[in-house]
């Protein structure tokens, strides 16, 4: 899935499911760059401290990270690649990138074939499938863990075999931290590590608005 043509080129966000046993079944490079991304931060707090009733001693406690939600929308193009009579989008238009992001949500057939073999002999008791890890790539400075939790998909173009050639995918990504994830995760350390470079800016953006103060006063803060 890439980006418009822009006059400076721009790296493509992507969604990356780390699956070594088939590496590029869980990829997805945006064909367009989002033009707006919407996360949503809420406190992770002790159980209580919110409204009446709550301890005051736990009021501004924190349990972990905050849970943060992001949404955002990509559209999936196949008139390039038509236009330049591409073998795959000739045959199948978007079915492969479209399916790309649809497998991020399924469980892998090879497991679910194992689970009724075992359930066929007498297996009581079957562990549920765990998703690949997935990555949302969004430049060099900002690679976090995510659980693609929900997404709606609008196609809005067919070619003559009904093969979809041009959609809008709405997602909906769960940011998974510290707080999620066991200390053995690959993504545990990934997201502690985003949150240092967090720290890290926010204290060059405090050091910035303290300077404004001091040679502005306190108005030029706001300037």
């Amino acid at each position: 899935m890439t980006g418009r043509t822009d006059a400076v080129r721009t790296p493509r966000g992507a969604l990356v499911g780390v699956d070594p046993a088939n590496p590029l079944a869980g990829l997805v490079v945006f064909q367009y760059n989002p033009d707006e991304m919407t996360r949503r931060l809420v406190a992770r707090t002790p159980e209580g401290d919110e409204g009446a009733g709550g301890a005051r001693s736990e009021a501004l406690r924190l349990t972990g990270a905050p849970i943060e939600t992001i949404s955002l929308a990509v559209e999936v193009d196949a008139t390039d690649q038509l236009a330049d009579a591409d073998p795959e989008a000739v045959l199948l238009g978007i079915h492969p990138q479209l399916a790309a992001l649809e497998m991020l949500l399924y469980p892998k057939s090879s497991v679910v074939l194992e689970n009724m073999a075992l359930t066929a002999v007498g297996t009581i008791e079957l562990v549920p499938t765990e998703a690949p890890l997935t990555l949302l790539v969004w430049g060099a400075g900002r690679v976090l863990p995510v659980r693609l939790t929900s997404f709606s998909i609008t196609e809005q173009a067919y070619d003559t075999q009904l093969n979809p050639i041009r959609a809008r995918a709405d997602l909906e990504l769960r940011v998974l931290s510290y707080s999620d994830l066991s200390v053995t995760s690959p993504g545990h350390h990934l997201f502690l590590a985003h949150q240092i470079a967090k720290e890290t800016m926010a204290t060059l953006s405090a050091r910035s608005a303290a300077g404004r103060a001091v040679t502005g006063g306190i108005g030029g803060v706001f300037r």
